[in-house]
């Protein structure tokens, strides 16, 4: 047993790994604050996101980790932050420089709920206390309006529109500025416009997240909005027929090619659970998911069921984790948005900024 020291109980430390960084939590920086007190020890694990999927595994490794070589403690207070590592970029800095990440929620074909994913997953991330943002950028269907319950227009303030506010995060749509009635009837150079004055011209203030909900397909549009807009990464979602994961490699390629790193796929629809007997139906097959990220040799973030309350929180302006946070469903997407917000930290720590790369789009 070694004695009660500051230098003792740092080295005990070492020999907590973080599971997803694969480096002691020392060495990362994790702990700050570190105070002894006759035998009492208090120290501040300081992770690199709030929703770190093995907060509770680290705290609980730690404690005994101390306890385990250190002789005479007497109690140990573990205090968890949290301060999300940013993405290095230098357009993103002069662009939107209060965002530290931006996640592109993206899916191959349409009809794969992508949009309610985007928006659960960030709802979730803010639930776990990051500051989230929101991009509605399918100009010509949007659904952010209708499905975070928004019906207002929004201010302006220093030449700048104000995104709104609901359920702890912040959005902008173009559904906010035109009439819901109306289709929009733009071209492509137009869509991308809106899009990237939603960048410029929205004071989005510090966010450790903006999600931004992506249209479908991998045209024009797609490829012009991913090299405009300067992308920590993007998430594909897709459902488990064959069809709809041919598209979702699709996108992967798209993603590929305009060298935005891709932080894995998620399966939405991707079972059915009587509520009467509890039998499981794979309406749409089943492991597709899964199967089309090892090929890709992508995470596999999770599956999403096909479940009334998911549709119904669409259909009202309250996303399932908000209104059935208990819900096995819930807690399923909660965990989803966990496992992105440990790839982000991945990308962002153990890998070296992107290089400058122009893209030329063949015409």
């Amino acid at each position: 047993m070694l004695d009660l020291t500051r230098e003792n109980i740092l080295q005990s430390l070492r020999s907590v790994q973080d599971p997803d960084l694969h480096r002691d939590i020392v060495s990362l920086g994790f702990v700050k604050d570190l105070s002894i007190k006759g035998g009492d020890v208090s120290f501040r694990l300081e992770l690199t996101t709030p929703a770190c999927p093995v907060r509770d595994q680290l705290k609980a490794e730690s404690e005994k980790a101390i306890r385990s070589v250190i002789r005479g403690v007497a109690t140990i207070a573990i205090e968890m932050t949290s301060n999300v590592v940013g993405h290095a970029n230098e357009r993103k800095d002069a662009i939107i420089p209060g965002v530290r990440n931006t996640i592109a929620v993206a899916s191959g074909k349409g009809g794969v709920g992508k949009s309610t994913v985007a928006v659960n997953l960030a709802v979730s991330l803010a639930m776990d206390g990051a500051r989230v943002g929101l991009i509605d950028a399918d100009i010509y269907g949007p659904s952010a309006p209708l499905m975070l319950g928004i019906d207002e227009r929004p201010k302006m303030a220093n030449q700048k529109l104000l995104p709104l506010e609901k359920h702890g995060i912040k959005v902008m749509s173009i559904g906010f500025l035109v009439d819901p009635m109306q289709a929009v009837i733009w071209r492509g150079p137009m869509a991308s416009g809106a899009v990237k004055q939603f960048l410029s011209d929205v004071d989005w203030g510090e966010l450790d997240y903006l999600v931004f909900d992506l249209p479908p397909g991998t045209g024009d549009i797609q490829l012009t909005l991913v090299q405009t807009i300067p992308l920590t990464g993007a998430v594909i979602v897709t459902t488990p027929q064959d069809v709809a994961l041919a598209d979702a490699r699709k996108g992967l390629v798209m993603f590929t090619k305009v060298n935005v790193p891709v932080f894995g796929i998620v399966e939405n629809m991707s079972y059915y659970v009587c509520n009467h007997c509890g039998q499981r139906e794979d309406i749409f097959d089943s492991g597709g998911g899964s199967k089309t990220a090892s090929e890709l040799q992508v995470p596999f973030l999770g599956e999403i069921p096909i479940h009334t309350g998911i549709r119904i929180g669409g259909d009202r302006g309250i996303p399932i984790v908000i209104g059935e946070p208990k819900s096995a469903h819930a807690q399923t997407i909660r965990q989803i948005a966990r496992n992105l917000a440990a790839q982000i930290s991945i990308q962002n720590v153990m890998s070296p900024p992107m290089p400058k790369i122009e893209i030329l789009l063949n015409t």
